[in-house]
């Protein structure tokens, strides 16, 4: 623990950034909340809620190729200040829905929003390389994970107090001022040198520059391979989104209230996430040999823990298998972002984030759309599409498995 807090300590930077990014954290799950909960008061379709996890992760896929070009050509910093100011507007634009003819508003309001997010996520992750030393590098990526986790927990459980107790306007204008609160911090990073900025490109169209991108991933598979780590977990844990929801209203709600089991699965999720990449770092070292392994053993325990879900017996039981899932889920999130961030030229750094950020929504998106189809068409069982899911997990592991043995015997060779 000592060393994160001396990351915060030495580095002003990269405090700023993580304030920024705990500002904007808290703020997606007030979102989230009351996106949902304006959701169901004005409708009553369980398609509705889908339709929303669909607008959040699409943008992404769609508008990656350009936003990965924008973090390789414009100043970090500034695309990142634009994109929290724009999406506190866009924010604030949700008060204006009131009835069920709207909701087609509040879809749109999101894809604009998420749209904004895709061009911060890539800027985000290729300066953090650039203000953090290659040797913070993992401690710094461990700490945003656990960041992001504490949100989770806490930022859902303030959401949802906020939204049942004072309503959905306030919970959007709270949303907005955490964006507003996240730009200013990120306007007082002062950096050296090209810190927000990438190395010049040559004058091309955006999208002729991300095929650029593309053909860099080409030359180097394992690099490739490494950018698509999160996209073959997602087709794992990214049905939980609808998975967890049956789990909670259908098989084990407390009292008859599927929200509270809801509450605590989420919980635990953020527990999982925040402790599997502090302990596996400190068992694993930060040598990048080992951090390869660790993303092997975090698609381990992350099929382990969906098959736990699947079969479980009691609440309890599907707590475990949470937690066991969300442990490695944190860890191969943590090791192959660092592990990028280590590897990838700074001119295409932009670039090869955004390809990663949509894979991994684009196959998120696939793996919720087929655990709905597959309950609602092929009438299958919840527990039945959760194993079903165990099973590309142990298929991604062992591709994973194949992918570090292949680098490894080439590092022996030379």
């Amino acid at each position: 623990m000592q060393d994160y807090i001396n990351l915060l300590r030495k580095n002003a930077a990269y405090r700023l950034l993580w304030l920024g990014a705990v500002a904007s954290y808290m703020g997606d799950w007030f979102n989230l909340i009351a996106s949902a909960d304006l959701i169901n008061s004005l409708t009553d379709s369980g398609a509705a809620i889908s339709y929303l996890f669909l607008a959040r992760f699409l943008p992404s896929f769609v508008l990656s190729p350009f936003a990965g070009v924008f973090a390789d050509r414009f100043n970090r910093k500034k695309l990142m200040i634009g994109a929290d100011l724009a999406r506190a507007g866009i924010v604030l634009c949700f008060l204006l829905i009131r009835s069920a003819d709207q909701i087609w508003l509040l879809y749109f309001l999101t894809v604009a929003q998420f749209s904004f997010s895709a061009i911060f996520i890539p800027a985000k992750s290729a300066v953090l390389a650039n203000i953090v030393d290659d040797e913070d590098l993992v401690t710094a990526n461990a700490l945003d994970s656990t960041t992001w986790s504490m949100m989770l927990a806490v930022g859902s459980l303030l959401g949802g107090i906020v939204t049942a107790g004072f309503g959905t306007t306030t919970a959007f204008i709270m949303d907005a001022l955490t964006f507003v609160a996240a730009a200013i911090l990120v306007l007082r990073i002062q950096a050296p040198g090209r810190s927000f900025s990438a190395e010049s490109l040559p004058t091309q169209g955006g999208f002729l520059e991300f095929i650029d991108g593309l053909r860099y991933l080409k030359g180097l598979p394992f690099i490739l391979a490494l950018a698509l780590v999160k996209a073959g977990g997602s087709l794992v844990w990214g049905a939980t989104n609808v998975i967890e929801v049956e789990f909670a209203n259908e098989i084990f709600p407390i009292n008859g209230d599927g929200a509270t089991t809801l509450g605590i699965i989420y919980a635990i999720t953020g527990i999982g996430t925040g402790l599997g990449p502090i302990f596996m770092r400190r068992w694993l070292t930060d040598a990048q040999p080992r951090l390869r392994l660790g993303i092997l053993i975090g698609y381990v325990c992350a099929t382990l823990g969906i098959a736990l879900v699947g079969v479980a017996p009691t609440f309890a039981v599907l707590g475990i298998g949470t937690f066991l899932r969300t442990w490695g889920t944190g860890t191969m999130w943590v090791f192959s972002s660092a592990l990028l961030q280590l590897s990838v030229a700074d001119k295409v750094r932009g670039r090869v984030f955004a390809f990663e950020f949509a894979m991994l929504t684009l196959t998120q998106s696939i793996s919720i759309l087929y655990a709905g189809q597959a309950i609602d068409r092929l009438g299958w069982s919840i527990r039945t599409v959760t194993l079903s899911t165990a099973a590309v997990g142990v298929l991604i592991s062992l591709l994973w498995a194949v992918v570090i043995t292949r680098q490894h015997q080439q590092s022996v060779q030379r």
